[in-house]
C-alpha cells in the first residue's frame, strides 16, 4: 500500500493551480500518489495539467456536485494510507515538509496536524492561521475543542483514509465536520513539527461567508448538542465584538 496520497481538487482554476502542482512536485522525494480531481473545468485548467501528466498517479475530470463531493471523490480514488487534500491554490509549505510527513506517518499515527500559513492571491504570506485568526493550535488535539469553530486548516490536516469519513454534501462547513468525525475515531493524534501548508484565503466559506456561519452552526449543533452550541457561539460573537 502507498504510504501517502495527495489530492488537488480543481474546477477552473487556472490561475491558482500551477503553484500546487509545482509545489507538489517540488518535494525532495516523490513517494506519494498524487491524484487530480477536476469538476469539468471550461477554462485552461486541464492544459496546466496536461503539462505534469506524467507524474499525475489520477486524473479524474468529470462533472461533479461541489468541491466536497469531489473530496469525497478523491477520498475513494485513493490507495495510500493516508491522505492529504491540497486543492488548487495552496500549497505545501516547505520542499523537504513530505520528507518530514513520511518521517511521522511511519510511526502509525491516526492523524497529523499542523498550523497553516496564510497567503494572498500573490503568494505573500500574510502570517500563520494562529496568528491572524482567533485558533490557536493546540498541542493536545482533540475533537472536543472545535466546539468554536474550524481549529486546524483541512489543508494541515492530514489522517488515515480508512478512519477519514465522507463529506457532506451542501454545508460549507463539511470540513469541520470531516475532522470533528475523523478526530473521534482516533486515538494517536500527533502535532507535526513545522508547517504542513500554505493556504490561498479568499475560498468558497469566505465568498458566502453568511451562508458559512449558519452552516458551521448546524454542524457544531450535532456534535455539541443545542445549548452547549448556543452558549459557544455567544462565546464566538463576543470574541468577534471583542477583538
Amino acid at each position: 500500500m502507498t504510504l501517502l496520497s495527495i489530492i488537488t481538487i480543481t474546477y477552473n482554476a487556472e490561475e491558482f493551480l500551477e503553484r500546487t502542482i509545482q509545489s507538489i512536485l517540488k518535494q525532495s522525494i516523490q513517494e506519494f500518489e498524487y491524484l487530480i480531481i477536476d469538476g469539468n473545468s471550461t477554462d485552461h485548467t486541464l492544459k496546466i495539467v496536461e503539462k505534469y501528466k506524467e507524474r499525475v498517479d489520477v486524473l479524474v475530470t468529470e462533472p461533479d456536485g461541489g468541491l466536497y463531493d469531489a473530496m469525497n471523490k478523491g477520498q475513494k480514488k485513493a490507495s495510500g494510507k493516508y491522505i492529504w487534500f491540497i486543492n488548487a491554490g495552496d500549497e505545501v509549505a516547505e520542499e523537504n515538509t513530505v520528507v518530514h510527513l513520511m518521517a511521522l506517518l511511519k510511526n502509525n499515527p491516526d492523524v497529523v496536524y499542523s498550523d497553516t500559513y496564510l497567503v494572498d492571491n500573490d503568494r505573500k504570506v500574510l502570517g500563520l492561521r494562529s496568528e491572524i485568526l482567533p485558533h490557536k493550535v493546540p498541542e493536545v488535539l482533540t475533537w472536543q475543542k472545535f466546539k468554536l469553530g474550524m481549529l486546524i486548516c483541512h489543508q494541515s490536516f492530514v489522517v488515515k483514509r480508512a478512519l477519514a469519513p465522507d463529506y457532506i454534501l451542501k454545508n460549507l462547513s463539511a470540513d469541520i465536520d470531516w475532522e470533528i468525525k475523523s478526530l473521534k475515531q482516533s486515538k494517536t493524534i500527533v502535532k507535526y513539527d513545522g508547517i504542513l501548508s500554505k493556504y490561498l484565503v479568499g475560498g468558497l466559506s469566505s465568498q458566502k461567508h453568511s451562508q458559512s456561519l449558519k452552516h458551521r452552526y448546524r454542524v457544531l449543533k450535532n456534535h455539541f448538542g443545542f445549548f452547549p452550541n448556543l452558549f459557544n457561539h455567544v462565546r464566538i460573537i463576543l470574541r468577534a465584538v471583542l477583538k
